[in-house]
């Protein structure tokens, strides 16, 4: 959507703030020897404190409130009472949520406690890398030039992008124009970023997968060539400078 008035900007700001708590707070409470399932339940309940309605759910039918994926699972991991977190696991959970008509998305991967299976480099390569391209956006700015900042800081750091993955444009629903805001340069993709448009960024930064393809659970993705990947995202709102970061309440870099 694009923003156009005090009251969109305001509505942005709630469900951004809804999602950013909830996806903070369940962070905080992730720890091993809990379920997925323990954790998607207790995000529900926070998205219902906030008046927020799980996006996933409300537009796909998806079978959780939030996606939590586990390890090798890269993206839309279902949440499970058979699936127990573990010490050193990597996590990635995702929160977006509709409240009062406006949509946000917002992202994180991390370690579970000590990271016993060295993922920090990986998990710092898509924190720092998403910081870099969200602050390199503004009105006029290419879309594939931001998808080859990406590839081009992964790739430094020995890893690869995911290139069938991307952000969206969100607002007025989950996903909507511009879509496709890939992890690396699409040369045929002429399009520029606008001014006052939200958009959710997101990198897909991964150790050894190109692609990611779906599980035969029908939602869960895992790569192509397995390995693992972590995936981090924020909604923003694009500005003639610094964007505007709506989900700041969860400071996926700090």
């Amino acid at each position: 959507m694009s923003i156009s008035n005090e009251s969109e900007l305001l509505g942005m700001k709630r469900v951004s703030a809804a999602v950013a708590q909830t996806l903070k707070k369940m962070r905080e409470l992730t720890k091993p020897g809990m379920s997925t399932q323990e954790l998607d339940d207790y995000g529900a309940r926070l998205l219902r404190e906030l008046g927020a309605k799980s996006a996933p759910n409300l537009t796909y039918g998806f079978p959780g409130w939030t996606c939590i994926s586990v390890n090798k699972e890269f993206c839309h991991g279902i949440p499970s009472h058979q699936t127990i977190i573990n010490q050193g696991d990597l996590i990635n959970i995702d929160v977006s949520a509709e409240l009062d008509g406006f949509w946000a998305d917002n992202g994180a991967s991390f370690i579970v406690g000590e990271d016993v299976h060295q993922h920090q480099k990986l998990v710092e390569a898509s924190k720092e890398i998403l910081q870099k391209a969200i602050y390199q956006i503004k009105g006029g700015v290419k879309i594939a030039d931001i998808g080859h900042i990406m590839e081009t800081e992964a790739r430094k750091r020995g890893f690869s992008v995911i290139k069938n993955l991307g952000g969206h444009g969100v607002g007025r629903s989950l996903h909507e124009a511009p879509d496709e805001l890939l992890n690396y340069k699409n040369r045929f993709d002429q399009r520029r970023f606008k001014k006052n448009s939200i958009v959710a960024i997101e990198t897909f930064i991964a150790t050894a997968s190109t692609y990611a393809v779906e599980t035969g659970d029908g939602w869960t993705m895992v790569g192509n060539k397995g390995g693992y990947m972590a995936q981090h995202e924020h909604t923003i709102m694009v500005t003639d400078g610094i964007p505007i970061l709506l989900t700041e309440a969860n400071e996926l870099w700090n």
